[in-house]
């Protein structure tokens, strides 16, 4: 539980992992803002930043496995976190429901982010301290 002069975060991230920083550079910061005793609300991913929640990602073994890496830290701290359904289905991020809406062979959205819209992180950007916005930069 954080405590009353802690910062409640949602963070927001819409670069790519390997074609940018973003999900690199948030990362560090929510484990360093866990340890610093704040609470990360959720992260919502968007833009190019869904791809961070495909689980179809093949990384090789010399390189740091971001998708990976996030998915153990959400489920460890019990952060939520959402991918906007937009911006998944049109990079082919989709879920099993999306799966057989449209007829897909497969799903490969990675646990535990869940796909919903722009109205979920309305939500949270009125009931959060602070929002932080990880861009692919350029």
């Amino acid at each position: 539980m954080p405590a009353s002069d802690s910062v409640n975060f949602t963070l927001v991230i819409t670069g790519a992992p390997y074609t940018s920083q973003a999900p690199q550079t948030a990362l560090h910061f929510a484990r360093a803002a866990i340890a610093a005793g704040h609470a990360i609300d959720r992260v919502f991913l968007y833009g190019d930043g869904v791809q961070l929640a495909s689980n179809l990602a093949c990384v090789p073994s010399d390189e740091p496995n971001w998708h990976r890496s996030w998915s153990e830290f959400l489920t460890a701290a019990n952060i939520p976190a959402v991918a906007c359904i937009a911006s998944a289905l049109r990079r082919g991020v989709i879920n099993e429901e999306e799966r057989a809406r449209y007829e897909l062979g497969a799903a490969n959205l990675a646990s535990p982010f869940r796909l919903l819209g722009l109205g979920e992180w309305v939500d949270r950007v009125a009931s959060t301290s602070k929002v932080i916005y990880f861009h692919a930069g350029g």
